[in-house]
């Protein structure tokens, strides 16, 4: 029985993952994020609760990431095409077979992020190295990134910040850069703890205290701090350990 819980938790990331889905298609963002939230929970949990129960298993692996390709792919390449459609000025819309549609062909761009985060879960599930740390951005932590904005834009909005985001050029700035982190190779740490010693969890202590101050005192717009102080943070600690 207790082998099937860890993929009863990743089914539950699944299912907030599809609610997200349905939300943010509605443009309903805030609610998007709610349940995007949520999955990334149950995407932690699946792995602590497989790891306490000593029951993994290969159709855990795949499992996990069909959920991830859900909740951590198809939702943040939504919300950038939301995102885009609010920028969007002036563009092209789709003819399509003599039908006309009010689509733009800019905001579609933000599926990018979506082919990307698929290409990066493909390579995760064949590559048996990334255990204690990974290769590239992970797809929670990079759709983190993307839900950020609109609640940035909806709770802690002012002219300047409205300005940056609502930028088509810098949404689709940040959906490349989003695309080259999620496949790229630098190495970043993973937050699993074989000990609790500050001697070798030190650098991951730091992070995660700092990212607690940033959250507390800048609330939604620390989420983007606090991404980049992962990759900073992981980069550091690849070099202390190198010396």
């Amino acid at each position: 029985m207790k082998k099937h819980i860890p993929n009863f938790i990743t089914l539950l990331n699944l299912f907030c993952g599809c609610v997200a889905v349905v939300f943010a298609v509605m443009n309903q963002l805030e609610f998007a994020a709610v349940f995007v939230f949520l999955g990334i929970f149950f995407d932690f949990l699946d792995g602590f609760a497989a790891r306490i129960l000593n029951v993994k298993s290969e159709i855990g692996v795949q499992l996990d990431s069909l959920a991830d390709m859900v909740t951590s792919g198809v939702v943040p390449g939504i919300v950038m095409f939301q995102l885009l459609n609010m920028a969007q000025k002036d563009g092209w819309n789709l003819d399509l077979f003599g039908m006309h549609s009010q689509v733009g062909l800019l905001p579609l761009s933000g599926f990018i992020i979506t082919l990307a985060s698929a290409y990066r879960l493909a390579k995760f599930n064949v590559d048996e190295n990334q255990v204690s740390s990974f290769l590239g951005l992970p797809t929670p932590a990079n759709t983190l990134l993307i839900l950020s904005l609109p609640l940035i834009l909806f709770y802690q909005n002012n002219e300047t910040v409205s300005v940056v985001i609502l930028n088509q050029w810098f949404l689709i700035g940040l959906t490349i850069l989003s695309a080259f982190l999620l496949n790229s190779r630098i190495e970043l740490f993973a937050l699993k703890f074989e000990n609790w010693s500050f001697k070798d969890n030190g650098i991951k202590y730091l992070f995660l205290i700092g990212s607690l101050v940033l959250l507390l005192t800048m609330k939604f717009l620390a989420i983007p701090f606090i991404v980049v102080g992962y990759i900073l943070a992981s980069i550091i600690e690849k070099q202390f350990l190198a010396n």
